[in-house]
């Protein structure tokens, strides 16, 4: 079993290895190379030729009811460091911005200990790639990966959090993270000379009255007691200022805390989209990339479980949290199998993506203790 030691120099050297999504090749390596050092005993691993930076280790139950599924990511960021580490990236323009390091870390020390004390029931670790982009959830769910041993019951997994005490636990009845979609809008008019706007269709104006309109749909097509945001950041359309733009692109986002919302928030843009389309006389394309970017939303009885058990351990600071509108792909995971995410403190004056986190590695060891100790709870349960 890893002691804190340990799992502090894996941490660092995790920290200097960072990778982008579907990249995450020494990241793999090194993983592997970790858990190969671990009691084999009651362990399989699998390298997955569909998802191939993916790992999963089935820890084999001594007298199994159920599989429960732990999920770590292991990809990082397109960030040049500025924390001025010791241990600080090696790879130019990467960086473990997100903390996934710390994730990964929590992850071997609750897989190491279970190598050494073989569970009740089955647990499978699955090393997921491609969370901050290309949704490695989806990918891995859709090639069929959780099949046969290999599908989980119910899934769990954390994400780091620097508002909250190192190591605290915190956790939220219904969704933690919301799903988020990607927006494009294309508009296509036709250019012309400044002068002679009549011979033109300008998608300069008609994009005016598009983001205008949108701005209506959170305001008056949705309850005020619901969440959901669109934010629309970008904005190119014509070249020179005498010349009347015959193309204009929209970039954006949306999000909401239910999968519900979202679709609604969807079909409403459409709405928008072909009343401009129809109003200016010009072709308005709109694409919308969820991808697996679902909201977290926990399940009610798993989640009260959960909440239950940190809040009556006596060495876990539990705290319950609000809802975030930050988006994260173990939501798609969480449409598919009941489970719960959580937050684990580190207590960093840095937010998360920035270049300057630095997350309190005394938050890995209370991290492990309070999972392991949750898990070896869960398989007490029928």
């Amino acid at each position: 079993m890893l002691t804190e030691k340990q799992l502090i120099q894996v941490r660092r050297h995790l920290h200097e290895i960072p990778e982008l999504a579907l990249h995450e090749y020494q990241t793999h390596d090194y993983l592997l190379k970790v858990i190969h050092k671990f009691n084999q005993a009651n362990l399989t691993i699998r390298v997955p030729e569909e998802l191939p930076t993916a790992i999963l280790v089935l820890v084999h139950g001594s007298s199994p009811t159920r599989t429960i599924g732990y999920r770590t990511d292991i990809d990082a960021l397109p960030v040049t460091e500025q924390t001025g580490l010791a241990f600080a990236s090696r790879h130019p323009g990467v960086m473990h911005a997100c903390g996934h390091d710390i994730h990964m870390t929590v992850a071997l020390g609750v897989l190491s200990y279970f190598s050494d004390h073989q569970p009740k029931d089955n647990l499978l670790f699955f090393f997921q790639p491609a969370e901050e982009n290309d949704y490695g959830g989806k990918r891995a769910y859709e090639a069929g990966i959780f099949t046969g041993q290999w599908r989980p019951d119910e899934f769990y997994g954390l994400h780091d959090n620097p508002d909250l005490p190192a190591g605290a636990i915190g956790c939220r009845m219904g969704t933690l993270f919301a799903g988020t979609t990607e927006v494009n809008i294309d508009i296509n008019g036709k250019g012309g000379h400044a002068a002679y706007p009549q011979n033109a269709n300008d998608t300069v104006v008609a994009a005016a009255n598009l983001i205008m309109q949108v701005q209506t749909i959170i305001s008056r097509s949705i309850d005020p007691i619901a969440s959901g945001v669109i934010t629309l950041g970008k904005i190119q359309g014509g070249t020179i200022r005498n010349v009347i733009a015959g193309h204009t692109r929209i970039e954006g986002t949306i999000r909401g805390l239910t999968q519900q919302m979202i679709e609604h928030i969807d079909r409403r843009l459409q709405d928008v989209c072909d009343g401009i389309a129809a109003s200016f006389g010009l072709d308005v394309e709109l694409e919308l990339n969820q991808g697996g970017y679902w909201p977290v939303e926990n399940n009610p009885s798993l989640t009260r479980r959960f909440i239950d058990y940190m809040q009556r351990a006596s060495d876990v600071n539990f705290i319950e949290t609000a809802p975030a509108m930050t988006g994260e792909d173990f939501g798609y995971l969480l449409a598919q199998f009941p489970g719960t995410m959580f937050w684990l403190g580190v207590d960093d004056s840095s937010q998360l993506h920035s270049a300057t986190l630095t997350p309190k590695e005394e938050a890995i060891q209370k991290g492990v203790d309070a999972i392991t100790g949750f898990l070896n709870y869960r398989m007490q349960e029928y």
